[in-house]
């Protein structure tokens, strides 16, 4: 059974003539007539009635010919998904960020991306680590933008920059004389984190000695656990005079975030960095459009 015996089938079932079957097929009627009785004797039915002027399916041949119908499509659909593999820049292009970093990137890199290739659709998303690694190996996200370290069969990161990180506070701060703050001076001050579940927390409480336990001691004595959902929310949390933070350089914009002026202060060497990486399955056939996407990065 071939793709073209099914054509000439279902064309039968619509003409209702042999001749004109043969005609609309481009064939002559000999080799439409003897690819219909080939596939009768394969399938071991009969699937037409054939009357001197009509030719009309019989009750499984109009079944046979639906389901005709349906196979030509699926095979039509397979080649239009071919077509669209030999422009890998045409279709949409799925990709996926830490809460840390989508924020700050996604408006700088989408503008990029749209200048150097308009034609490629994007859909973006802002996620967990582990949601977006999840969707990364089930194919729900084509690429993904996260923290090194990262591991993951079958995947293959790119390193893209490293971004230090800084002190969010009040300008009234005493930690503001300060021209860079050491890491471990944070243990005596009430420092506001992440929530549990962001690799950031995890990043800053390393690279910060002694910070878990000032946390917990804060805490215990404000008898309330005080963190935030977003780099945003701290930096609103600092304006409110709850304490001070530590952001990734890309998110320490001094916006307006209420009365209280707030200033920035670097770490002092060596200072604590992350390292944004993209990620994607080793398998991802689209290549051009990974490289797409680090270039319009670089753009940005």
């Amino acid at each position: 059974m071939t793709l073209t015996e099914l054509r000439y089938l279902v064309a039968l079932a619509e003409c209702g003539h042999f001749r004109k079957a043969a005609d609309t097929c481009n064939v002559s009627q000999p080799t439409l007539s003897i690819a219909i009785k080939k596939l009768e004797e394969e399938l071991g039915i009969d699937l037409f009635e054939r009357a001197r002027h009509k030719v009309s399916p019989t009750p499984i041949g109009e079944q046979v010919v639906n389901q005709a119908r349906t196979v030509l499509q699926e095979a039509s659909n397979l080649v239009q998904l071919a077509e669209q593999g030999k422009d890998p820049l045409g279709t949409v292009l799925s990709v996926g960020a830490i809460y840390t970093v989508g924020p700050y990137l996604f408006p700088r890199l989408v503008s990029s991306l749209r200048k150097q290739v308009p034609e490629m659709p994007l859909y973006i998303e802002e996620n967990f680590t582990a949601s977006l690694r999840g969707k990364l190996s089930r194919g729900a996200l084509d690429a993904i933008f996260v923290a090194l370290p990262f591991t993951e069969p079958d995947v293959v990161t790119r390193s893209l920059y490293d971004e230090p990180f800084v002190v969010l506070m009040p300008e009234d701060h005493p930690l503001a004389k300060e021209k860079a703050i050491d890491p471990a001076a944070l243990a005596a001050h009430k420092v506001l984190m992440m929530g549990e579940g962001h690799c950031f927390r995890d990043q800053v409480l390393e690279a910060c000695p002694g910070l878990q336990e000032s946390i917990v001691e804060h805490n215990a004595r404000d008898q309330a656990t005080v963190e935030g959902s977003s780099l945003e929310t701290l930096k609103h949390m600092v304006a409110g005079g709850m304490g001070i933070t530590v952001l990734p350089d890309s998110a320490a914009s001094l916006a307006l975030y209420g009365d209280t002026p707030l200033t920035v202060r670097p770490f002092t060497d060596p200072a604590p960095t992350r390292t944004i990486a993209l990620a994607w399955r080793v398998s991802y056939p689209r290549h051009q459009a990974i490289d797409a996407l680090t270039d319009a990065l670089r753009e940005a």
